[in-house]
């Protein structure tokens, strides 16, 4: 059973003196300056003792301080900021997808998606009414029928027929996708030990994209066996094994991020990251291979847009927070 210390709520008064009185919020942030106080040495050591050209390893890096630091910040100051920063990130992505995609050159269509987000959003933020809990959970589970039945009221307001069924097509899945899929991440703000959930996954999800690169690079060399070819040919099966395997014992040793789990709940932690992280990169992959684009945007540098960078939340978040209310 969880008790006061762990349950990290962020009904709590929002402040930085309320971050640091909970446990797993000041294990996260010792493990992020340490991994990123590490990495940092390490790359000085490369660029000015080795002289190695280090340059665009650098500009990465500088970029994952920024990102760690805007996550900690808004779970310093509460549940709201949390969510509105997480739709923020999903309009941003949802952008990119749309000029990517040509969806954005139909300003009904795509401004019925940032509506359908914001109002995500709204409910994601506001009380249940049946229950007084933060969150309406019950309509943001109905929301998606909502929103196909405004996209498709579109094109009978316009009188238009010709092109809308791929303008609706990629609205659909922009919305449902990279917005309702994404705003699950903001139901875990809603929940006890919300700062267990959500800096484990966010955490997890991201070791496992660098553990899939450097496996791939460490064990794969100029013979590894390509996982999907056809989608991301730099991704090799050696990477996705060590990927799964590393995602598959962080949560025993990150217990203390949700110490109500038993064996069960970890190994489908571990399954949930490993696999499905994988499977949400490779989802943006099929979509940038289609179209004959590298990356989604450039906002991120040395990671590209917002979308290449969330693309394995996306996917995870929806199962993580089912798998826990099935269980808690």
């Amino acid at each position: 059973m969880l008790n006061s210390a762990h349950i990290a709520a962020f009904a709590l008064p929002p402040s930085f003196l309320t971050a640091w009185k909970v446990p797993v919020f000041r294990s996260y942030l010792g493990i992020l300056v340490l991994v990123l106080g590490a990495a940092g040495i390490v790359l000085a050591i490369f660029s000015r003792v080795l002289h190695r050209d280090v340059q665009s390893v650098w500009v990465t890096y500088r970029s994952w301080l920024v990102m760690a630091s805007l996550l900690l910040g808004a779970a310093m100051l509460g549940r709201v900021p949390v969510i509105v920063l997480i739709a923020l990130l999903a309009s941003f992505g949802f952008k990119e997808y749309a000029r990517a995609t040509g969806l954005y050159q139909d300003w009904w269509m795509t401004g019925a998606v940032y509506l359908a987000m914001v109002v995500a959003a709204v409910i994601a933020i506001v009380p249940d009414p049946n229950t007084g809990k933060p969150g309406w959970y019950g309509l943001f589970m109905t929301l998606p029928a909502y929103a196909v039945a405004l996209f498709i009221v579109i094109p009978i307001v316009r009188n238009r027929p010709q092109g809308q069924l791929q303008a609706l097509a990629l609205a659909i899945l922009g919305f449902l996708y990279i917005g309702w899929m994404f705003m699950h991440l903001a139901l875990l703000a809603n929940r006890p030990n919300a700062y267990g959930y959500l800096l484990y996954l966010v955490f997890a999800v991201e070791l496992n994209d660098v553990a899939a690169f450097t496996f791939g690079r460490l064990l794969g060399g100029s013979g590894r066996h390509p996982f999907r070819s056809g989608i991301s040919p730099k991704k090799s099966w050696e990477g996705a094994v060590g990927a799964l395997a590393v995602s598959m014992i962080l949560p025993w040793l990150l217990h203390f991020s949700f110490p109500q789990f038993g064996a069960l709940q970890l190994i489908l932690t571990g399954l949930i990251v490993g696999i499905g992280g994988q499977f949400g990169d490779l989802a943006i992959s099929i979509i940038k291979r289609d179209i004959g684009i590298k990356d989604m945007g450039t906002l991120i540098p040395g990671h590209g847009g917002i979308l290449d960078r969330i693309d394995s939340l996306i996917y995870t978040a929806p199962l993580f927070m089912h798998m826990i209310d099935f269980y808690y």
